[in-house]
């Protein structure tokens, strides 16, 4: 990247600002509530999606406004490729056909007052960064869902962590064993050369691994966890590693060792985001894995400071940029 010093500044000034106004009603329902637990209505989910699934937009709105949601982030995929990034193309639309980062813009267009997005692209493609910056000068508060078939530390992920600590955003990493963002074991040195870009980990890997000894193979382990994970390592660890609650492999995380699952979400309550990444058309009963989930975190997460901060605080202040929280 060329830019000069003072031409980033006046970039990370200008997307904090504008994370601040796409805020906008969501942070204001927050301020506007009562103390106690009534305060605790207001939900951000940092993980959905444009045409997941071929699921239309009236049908996502309908959905995020039946679970309740106040504010919404909308992660794109990157450019279609028949690369080894994107496994031959299979990877393409992040494997459930959503559209890419326009798609996203558009729709955010139309519905500021409850949507964002984040920005995305195939990494190793000769424009990628050129795009993500013109995306985050564009609005995008994010990069992600980074789902690519790539090592983690190799040259071209590099510079999107270069791209993100430069504009001052957060970048969401979808972790599956030897097929996207490979190389999980090595996330300490990124966490470490990066220590101003807050890393958002997600998915069968990250979360398979908040137990010690894991089985890199089994992406949905149902054993009790055992102390002691990877994961939970770098949540304890790394003030900029973070973590998405969102997805079947979020839910199993907590399913499968119950007790385990309350003190794990205590402990974190200051690093864990809540998400969907639920492409049900409905908003509610067993096939939407959203709404299992929030039922989940509000069963097991009993304090509502640790709730609050878990459904709406962090994302509000460390995506959103709202200092108030």
């Amino acid at each position: 990247m060329t830019q000069s010093i003072q031409s980033i500044n006046r970039r990370r000034f200008l997307q904090s600002t504008s994370a601040a106004i796409a805020c906008g009603a969501c942070c204001q329902l927050h301020a506007d509530e009562p103390a106690g637990d009534a305060k605790q209505s207001a939900v951000i989910d940092i993980h959905q999606h444009i045409n997941f699934s071929d699921r239309n937009n009236e049908t996502l709105l309908a959905h995020q406004k039946t679970m309740g949601i106040s504010k919404s982030i909308l992660l794109p995929a990157g450019s279609p490729m028949n690369t080894r990034s994107t496994r031959g193309g299979v990877g393409n639309g992040l494997e459930a056909d959503v559209f890419d980062t326009q798609a996203a813009a558009d729709f955010v267009s139309q519905h500021s007052d409850a949507y964002a997005f984040f920005c995305n692209e195939v990494p190793d493609s000769e424009d990628a960064i050129k795009k993500l910056e013109g995306w985050l000068e564009k609005g995008a508060i994010g990069i992600g869902e980074s789902k690519f078939h790539i090592e983690i530390d190799s040259p071209p992920m590099m510079r999107v962590y270069e791209v993100a600590r430069a504009y001052n955003v957060p970048i969401l990493m979808h972790f599956q064993y030897q097929t996207y963002s490979l190389g999980f074991d090595r996330m300490p040195k990124i966490l470490e050369k990066f220590p101003t870009v807050n890393f958002i980990g997600h998915a069968q890997t990250f979360w398979a691994n908040i137990s010690a000894g894991h089985e890199q193979k089994v992406l949905y382990p149902k054993t009790p966890v055992v102390p002691g994970g990877l994961t939970d390592h770098l949540l304890s660890d790394y003030p900029n590693m973070f973590g998405d609650l969102s997805a079947g492999s979020g839910h199993n995380a907590m399913t499968r060792d119950m007790d385990h699952a309350a003190a794990f979400l205590q402990r974190h309550h200051k690093k864990l985001f809540f998400g969907t990444d639920c492409s049900d058309k409905v908003g509610t009963g067993d096939k939407c894995s959203g709404s299992k989930q929030l039922a989940l975190v509000r069963q097991l997460v009993t304090d509502p400071v640790q709730r609050n901060a878990i459904l709406f605080g962090n994302a509000n202040r460390l995506i959103f940029r709202n200092e108030d929280e």
